[in-house]
């Protein structure tokens, strides 16, 4: 899979095999706390099961939270003082406060780190800013899809390493493993990723790369919409995660922690498997063409996902899901890349992450409260909603096709 190296940034493909390696290995150790969240908040003192279910709630979707409120920030100072500088911080930060995390003795402790954490990090978020910038913009598609490809495996990954490491080194010391791990994404990015150097600051220089403010962009209209189908597409993929192992309850299933896992990591993998072609394909036929067929690909899939009756088939269609979402969020940041100005280009793309938050945020607790309170069924039918909303408004602002005179 080789492709041509750019002659505007000659470091372009090492660069985006450093952001591949960087957002697995912090994709890794941010989700593999995931399987003993609850005894790690329970161990350091909550009460009964609600409490340790609320408090689980609260500290996973910290991080969320605060990364959510400071990306804008982290891109707009990454377009001024460079994109790598804003990496070294990102991953020197989170070795830090995921290794406090471990040194945690109260909940609200542990609350406040993984505040922190998500201030200080957004490696994945600012690897997805510096690829989308460097990259020649016919291999956008595919270099994002690359990235997402190794964003995804580190969040199937994590849970699985998650699940093996506290029986053997303990909860605690899982933390400070996870806190090397990030640190050695910290040294690969210091010393590997190049960046090329930013032009001396004068009046002119600071003249040509005044920040551009949201509503002077020519194509606002477009950007805004991008983010609201971002923040749609996560909320509506992250919607479901609570209530399937409720669900599979409900279809009598056998082994259910781990076929929970099974269910959930098959999404996953199909997005690894898809996320490369997928982008591959929007840089030849179009990023537009591709997101609205797969945004409504993916609504069609969740409706017999309503209607399974037992595991295996939920698996199979999670898996076609993921297959047609692997590619969504590489072509919105293609989208968005090609259609501000270059000075502009990180902190929309910051905003865009931040959109994602928040779907991250809110998906998880509205899919949980319509699951608890009007069935699951309504989750999976209210989500296909939405995504075909996304489609039709994708379809609605694409531009038309150019149509040649010879």
């Amino acid at each position: 899979m080789s492709d041509p190296i750019s002659a505007h940034d000659p470091h372009w493909q090492r660069n985006l095999w450093v952001c591949v390696f960087g957002a697995f290995t912090t994709l890794i150790a941010m989700t593999l706390l995931l399987p003993f969240l609850p005894l790690y908040v329970q161990a350091l003192g909550a009460g009964d099961p609600a409490a340790v279910a609320q408090w689980s709630g609260v500290a996973f979707g910290a991080t969320f939270l605060s990364a959510a409120l400071t990306a804008p920030l982290w891109g707009r100072l990454g377009d001024r003082y460079g994109r790598k500088l804003m990496l070294i911080r990102a991953s020197l930060g989170m070795a830090i406060a995921m290794s406090l995390i471990g040194l945690a003795h109260t909940v609200w402790q542990l609350v406040l780190l993984r505040l922190l954490a998500g201030l200080l990090g957004g490696y994945a978020s600012g690897a997805t800013i510096l690829v989308a910038t460097q990259t020649p913009k016919d291999r956008s598609g595919w270099a994002l899809g690359m990235l997402a490809s190794g964003i995804m495996a580190g969040n199937l990954a994590g849970p699985l390493i998650g699940g093996l490491l506290p029986p053997l080194v303990g909860i605690r010391n899982t933390f400070f493993l996870a806190g090397g791990m990030i640190f050695l994404t910290f040294l690969a990015t210091t010393f590997m990723l190049k960046e090329a150097p930013r032009p001396s600051r004068g009046k002119a220089t600071d003249k040509a790369n005044a920040p551009v403010s949201f509503a002077a962009l020519p194509q606002r209209k477009t950007v805004g919409t991008l983010f609201l189908v971002a923040c749609l597409l996560m909320f509506s993929l992250l919607s479901i995660e609570p209530i399937i192992t409720v669900y599979l309850i409900q279809l009598h299933t056998d082994h259910l922690t781990l076929m929970a896992g099974v269910v959930m990591s098959a999404a996953a993998l199909g997005s690894i498997l898809a996320a490369s072609r997928l982008g591959r394909l929007a840089d030849r036929i179009g990023h537009w063409r591709v997101l609205t067929a797969c945004l409504m690909v993916a609504a069609l899939l969740l409706i017999p996902q309503a209607m399974v009756t037992n595991v295996w088939q939920l698996v199979l269609l999670r898996f076609a899901m993921g297959l047609a979402t692997g590619g969504l969020l590489p072509c919105i940041a293609s989208i968005i890349r090609h259609a501000v100005p270059e000075r502009a280009a990180g902190r929309m793309l910051g905003y865009s992450t931040s959109s994602q938050y928040v779907g991250q945020v809110l998906g998880p607790l509205t899919g949980g409260f319509i699951g608890g309170h009007f069935g699951m069924g309504l989750v999976f039918m209210v989500t296909s909603v939405l995504l075909a909303s996304c489609a039709g408004l994708t379809w609605y602002l694409a531009p038309a096709p150019k149509v040649s005179l010879g």
